[in-house]
């Protein structure tokens, strides 16, 4: 036996340096051409290189800065790793690697770029330990075949030392249990392990002609029945590609395939054809997949394999480590059902790296510590990297106390009076405490916990474990002095404790007291503080109760209806303010509507003519102007209506035509005399089933035939009315009108959809005369934490290509495009994911990406405040500032002077509205031109 193993090493050796011979070979050639290829590089070469190493260490230093100040940038990491090893810095890159590994779990191609460096490195026997230990943390992080296989086949460089064919195989022991079960990967360890135990039977084998000795043979039949075993246990397994193993394993047994082998490879081919179609969905499925996981998650915990259920959430989250509730899912069902210890506890700890601002992972790790027996320094320190994982709400950091303090509550025996865990648990409140007023405050703006919970539980087990009244009564005091005083719920809590471990004086001096400071429900409590003194109180206690609550309910009455009449004011007053806009806004409209004036000589002639024609066309829809007031009609508004028309004043001489005349009912365009048409009924207008259809191209043909194709799927339609000019030009927007107001809904959920390249606006169908504060904005605007705000995309990103972007972050729920009403984009977009977590990591991970050779900026989506005032003082400042006067042919192209400065004289507004009249005959007569002399004069008498 001793001396076919020493054969065996002897044979190991030899092939060990073979191969070390052809490397030595490889690299002394390859070294060789470096220095052929050398000769004809040139000067300019050089030079760029070393201006690339510049640009390179400059960077390189800039990103060590930047993690000197924030260590928990990811991308930063990532970024320096590639340049350090670009320039081949490999004491750099290895501090950088490690120091990333610290922070992070590393993904298969970080691990596998490390692991291959630190083998070229490490080439010599005594640093292979170090190899060993950096691979034992690379399986640690994810379960991956090809990390397990590239540990197994490192190994076997180690077999020639003491025990190394033990310790190869127990690789390969572990592998196979770890990514065995894997559906399309793990054949590839399968094969690997029979392949080096095939390696090991030809080196056990005699040679032809000799007959080995009976320990020879006893190692041999050994090492056969080792390949046997690994054909049956590889055959019980449901694996891809099965077939072809069962094929070899014909083709290499002598005696052939046992009857229970066959039987369990036919029953792993009836559980392959089971999940067959969940690996088909996974292999079409584009990353990260998880909707197919999900699916095949739950149907493995109905199949209820334990070991198959804990591969498929390896593999899950092995290509979706950062989706916390995936995480949370896997932790919980290992609470639960497996329930072993190392595998429970490490699954926790990487959940917590992967994931380490989900406050929910962390407080499920410290319970699963607590449950399986942790030692109380671990879990500490657990926590302490909990509160530096930076949470995003501050209430996470309540809740992350809060179980640290149950956590140390339960370690308290509070049967003795005082002990080291009691005085802990007192400390530990107090810091809890310091903590929310100092640096949760500090970062959030809030403590997290307005309602005090962490400082009413201390009081609870004062009062109640502790016997410690007192120290209750004085945690209560500060508890209301924290704003809680006016709410009757918090002095019913400090009630009931003094109804139970107090006394019954302290407890009507809280009853007291909460009447006299509860501003939201003081009945309540004055019906207790009455049953109270029922139960407990003398006549006189009885008769001081019933005063105090009467006398305070009386002065809240009197608070409340002071408060109902203040509000009252305020609305008459916002009411008052509105009709003042009405107002303003109407009149407004009636002065850039009003004519502006005659021209001189035949061109003012013929303006006048049209301006008759215009009123006649406007005359035939005069019966169908509305009237403002509840049924006073004999002040009379004339407002825009849908053809653009407005109400003018009668041209000088002119007389209404009579009823039948056929030139003014002649007048208007075919659209226009339509939506005349559609204004004689009023009746069949409703504002509550309409929607107003805006931003649509000018040049949009047919858009009643369009906008109704488009609009029926909403519901039944009763009409469009899309709204033209005065010549029949469309204007860009209409009004649909449907038969049921169940359909404006559905018709709303049509807002910014694309019509001829321009986003269609949908809005609600408002009078603004009635309304005229009324805004549509259906967007949020404030803070919302799952969805990210991105700027600086090119204006060619598509929603498509946005999508394929943000999808590896998340389960993404919309994008959209922020675009000018024309339709162009801004570069701007907002991206919805499942939850905040998501939405968290996406900023992370994207903030600073390069789309397009444009950087991206990257944030939570928080649009600033919209400006709701009132701003009726602008349009009053509006009003008074005087339209601009311009020349008789109107206003030019350009607003520049043609007349010499010497020469302008600018008349004042009185002097010009004194003389109009005489302006108008002088404008009507012939006046006589001035010559060059009397320019001359003029120029000289200045």
């Amino acid at each position: 036996m001793a001396e076919s193993s020493n054969a065996e090493k002897t044979h190991l050796q030899d092939m060990e340096e073979g191969a070390a011979e052809m490397e030595e070979r490889d690299r002394d050639s390859g070294e060789g051409e470096e220095e052929a290829m050398g000769v004809d590089i040139s000067e300019d070469e050089e030079d760029n290189s070393s201006e690339d190493e510049k640009e390179n260490e400059a960077e390189i230093q800039r990103l060590e800065e930047q993690l000197s100040i924030n260590a928990f940038d990811y991308n930063c990491h990532v970024d320096l790793i590639k340049l350090l090893k670009q320039e081949g810095e490999l004491v750099r890159l290895r501090k950088a690697r490690e120091k990333m590994s610290e922070l992070f779990p590393l993904t298969e191609e970080i691990w596998l770029d490390w692991l291959k460096d630190e083998i070229r490195l490490t080439e010599e026997e005594p640093n292979r330990e170090k190899v060993y230990e950096l691979f034992e943390t690379a399986v640690n992080d994810y379960i991956c075949p090809e990390i397990w296989l590239e540990f197994a086949q490192y190994s076997i460089g180690g077999m020639g030392s003491p025990g190394g064919m033990d310790k190869v195989r127990s690789i390969f022991e572990r592998a196979v249990t770890a990514v065995g079960l894997h559906m399309t990967k793990g054949q590839t360890v399968w094969e690997a392990y029979r392949e080096f135990e095939n390696a090991i039977l030809s080196t056990v084998q005699p040679p032809p002609g000799r007959i080995p000795t009976r320990e020879e043979q006893d190692l041999l039949k050994t090492q056969i029945e080792r390949i046997h075993t690994l054909f049956r246990r590889q055959l019980a397994v449901p694996l891809m590609d099965m077939e072809a193993t069962y094929a070899e394993y014909e083709e290499w047994s002598e005696h052939g395939v046992a009857e229970t082998v066959m039987q369990q490879y036919k029953k792993a081919l009836e559980q392959l054809a089971k999940y067959k179609s969940y690996e088909e969905a996974l292999m079409a499925a584009e990353p990260p997949k998880l909707a197919e996981y999900q699916s095949y998650i739950d149907f493995e915990l109905k199949e209820g394999d334990p070991a198959r259920i804990q591969i498929t959430f390896e593999r899950t989250l092995a290509e979706n480590c950062l989706v916390p509730d995936m995480w949370a899912k896997y932790a919980t069902y290992l609470d639960r059902q497996l329930k072993i210890k190392d595998i429970v506890l490490s699954s926790h700890e990487r959940a917590v790296r992967n994931c380490p601002w989900t406050m929910g992972l962390w407080r499920s790790y410290l319970l699963a510590l607590e449950r399986h027996g942790a030692d109380h320094q671990t879990v500490s320190d657990v926590f302490e990297k909990a509160l530096n994982a930076g949470f995003i709400q501050a209430t996470d950091y309540v809740e992350i106390w809060q179980s640290y303090l149950d956590y140390l509550r339960r370690r308290v025996d509070f049967s003795k009076e005082s002990s080291k865990e009691l005085e802990e648990l007192r400390g530990a409140f107090s810091r809890s405490l310091d903590y929310m007023k100092q640096d949760v405050e500090e970062r959030f703006g809030e403590s997290g916990d307005p309602s005090c919970i962490i400082m009413q539980i201390w009081a609870r087990i004062e009062a109640l474990h502790c016997k410690n009244i007192q120290k209750a009564r004085e945690l209560w005091d500060s508890i209301m002095t924290k704003g809680n005083a006016k709410y009757a719920n918090m002095w019913l809590e400090y009630y009931n404790l003094e109804r139970s471990s107090g006394d019954t004086v302290h407890c009507r001096k809280a009853l007291h007291r909460a009447v006299q400071c509860t501003s939201d429900y003081p009945e309540h409590v004055s019906e207790v503080l009455l049953t109270f003194e029922r139960v407990e109180g003398s006549l006189e206690d009885w008769d001081v109760a019933v005063q105090k609550t009467e006398t305070r309910l009386n002065r809240i009455n009197t608070q409340r209806a002071k408060a109902a009449e203040k509000e009252a004011n305020a609305a008459r007053q916002e009411e008052e303010r509105a009709d003042q806009r009405r107002r303003t806004k109407v009149e407004k409209k009636g002065q850039k509507k009003s004519p502006k004036g005659t021209r001189a000589g035949e061109k003012r002639k013929a303006e006048q003519d049209d301006y008759h024609n215009e009123w006649n066309n406007s005359s035939a829809e005069h019966g169908t102007k509305r009237h403002r007031g509840n049924g006073d009609q004999t002040t009379e508004e004339h407002m825009e209506t849908e053809t653009g028309l407005f109400g003018k004043k009668a041209p000088p001489g002119y007389k209404r035509p009579p009823p039948g005349d056929k030139r003014a009912q002649q007048g208007g365009a075919a659209a226009a005399q339509k939506q005349s048409n559609d204004d004689d009924k009023p009746e069949l207008r409703n504002d509550n089933s309409s929607v107003f259809i805006s931003n649509l191209a000018y040049t949009l043909e047919e858009p009643e035939a369009k906008l109704r194709t488009l609009f029926e799927t909403c519901g039944p339609i009763e009409q469009v009315r899309p709204v033209f000019a005065t010549k029949g030009t469309f204007k860009g927007y209409c009004y649909v009108q449907f038969e049921s107001t169940v359909s404006v809904a559905e018709a709303l959920k049509l807002d910014r959809r694309e019509v001829e390249g321009r986003p269609m606006f949908v809005s609600p169908c408002v009078d603004k005369n009635k309304n005229p504060d009324f805004k549509v904005f259906k967007y949020n605007n404030s803070m919302e934490k799952q969805k990210i705000f991105i700027s600086g995309l090119p204006f060619s990103c598509t929603k498509e290509q946005l999508e394929e972007i943000c999808k590896g972050h998340g389960t993404i729920k919309d994008i959209r495009l922020v675009t000018y009403r024309s339709g162009k984009p801004k570069g701007l977009a907002y991206v919805e994911f499942a939850d905040e977590a998501q939405a968290s990591n996406a900023v992370l991970k994207m903030d600073g990406m390069c789309v397009e050779d444009n950087k991206i900026s990257v944030a939570i989506s928080n649009p600033p405040r919209r400006n709701t005032m009132d701003k009726a003082g602008s349009s009053r400042l509006a009003m008074d500032v005087p339209r601009q006067v311009f020349g008789s042919r109107g206003r030019g192209r350009t607003q520049l002077s043609l007349l010499p400065r010497s020469l302008h004289r600018q008349s004042a507004p009185g002097v010009q509205a004194e003389n109009g009249a005489a302006a108008a005959e002088n404008a009507a007569g012939e006046t006589k031109p001035l010559s060059n002399s009397d320019f001359a004069k003029m120029l000289l008498s200045k």
